[in-house]
């Protein structure tokens, strides 16, 4: 009786593994991609007892303890990456259809950190329901190998706390400073706008693309205030003040921006590098998930399975950006493991940590 089969959880691992490399985003696709790679998969995998139903997968993945899965992946990226420095960002992201009214469940929120000069999700942790990323972000940060990187948060991890959580990490910090700290972003508009620029490092980049015009100039102080009428910022060295101005179509708009470092000698050089990073974990992590992957489409809800697949979909990201022989796009990438079983097989070598021919 089917319905009795017994399977290996590896084996539902790895089969569930590899179709989302190869571009399954159901559980429907992942028995389909299960059943016409039966002969391939069966050389790494027992399979005893053939391909689960997509049932199967489901009820395993709800059930699967997504701290435990999460504490896996971080351990197996650690060896993916090897040593890790530069820019680390964190950033959250809803799942904008893991939502379940008939459970009275909201669509899932995590926060994922990324590795700018790897091009890798470093880990990712839930954002409880009742709760915000500032009580995640810790979490998260306490997970992570950061010693010698600069981590760089939004305005929302701007938090004393926070920031002393990233240097007890061996890392420094690079935090951007909104209303939500209205008394430390008060004295450092205060002090850009009192002070004279000639006393400030400064540098300036300028962008073309298509016929849009991108010019970011940034401030550093390092004479900025470390305490505000709340109290003392963990080894604040600096603020910088960052502006954007973009011309298209002959319009201009210009947005001016703030931050904090512990950098020791920061320049204004490195804090402009420094927020352009941060961004690529839009570009290059959230509008991938979304673009690539359909991460926002995803119906899969039940239980623990929106947050596992979550973190299902970070490695396969992480095995195709590993991957350095083939110059293709992820979409393309995907694409060629879902028909190229050998370019399936060079993906498996990485992701079990051998060398690759």
């Amino acid at each position: 009786m089917n319905r009795r089969k017994r399977h290996e959880l590896l084996d539902i691992l790895g089969v569930t593994i590899f179709a989302v490399v190869a571009g399954a985003e159901s559980w429907t696709d992942v028995e389909l991609f299960g059943k016409s790679k039966l002969a391939w998969l069966r050389r790494f995998l027992k399979l005893d007892n053939g391909i689960p139903s997509h049932d199967t997968f489901g009820r395993v993945f709800a059930m699967l303890d997504p701290s435990a899965f999460e504490q896996a992946f971080i351990r197996w990226t650690r060896t993916l990456a090897g040593c890790l420095d530069g820019v680390v960002a964190l950033d959250g992201k809803t799942v904008r259809r893991s939502h379940n009214a008939g459970a009275n469940q909201n669509p899932i929120h995590m926060v994922s950190a990324w590795a700018h000069a790897n091009g890798i999700v470093l880990g990712q942790v839930k954002v409880n329901e009742k709760s915000n990323e500032i009580t995640a972000i810790p979490e998260l940060l306490e997970r992570l190998a950061l010693n010698g990187c600069i981590v760089t948060i939004d305005a929302m991890g701007c938090q004393r706390a926070i920031a002393k959580t990233i240097l007890d990490r061996g890392a420094d910090y690079v935090l951007a400073v909104k209303g939500n700290q209205a008394a430390l972003l008060d004295d450092i508009e205060r002090h850009f706008a009192d002070t004279p620029a000639q006393r400030h490092d400064y540098e300036r980049t300028v962008e073309k693309d298509h016929g849009r015009v991108e010019t970011r100039e940034c401030w550093v102080s390092q004479d900025a205030p470390a305490d505000s009428e709340e109290g003392h910022w963990p080894s604040l060295n600096a603020a910088a003040m960052v502006r954007a101005t973009v011309e298209r179509d002959g319009k201009t708009c210009t947005d001016t921006r703030y931050y904090i470092t512990s950098l020791a000698t920061p320049t204004a050089k490195t804090i402009l590098g420094c927020v352009r990073a941060h961004w690529d974990i839009e570009n290059s992590l959230h509008w991938v998930l979304d673009v690539t992957f359909n991460e926002d489409q995803c119906r899969v809800r039940t239980q623990n399975a929106a947050q596992n697949f979550v973190i299902l979909r970070h490695i396969a990201l992480n095995l195709i950006k590993s991957d350095k022989t083939f110059k293709g796009s992820v979409r393309g990438k995907r694409k060629r493991a879902a028909w190229d079983t050998p370019y399936l097989e060079h993906l498996l070598a990485i992701f079990v940590g051998e060398k690759p021919n």
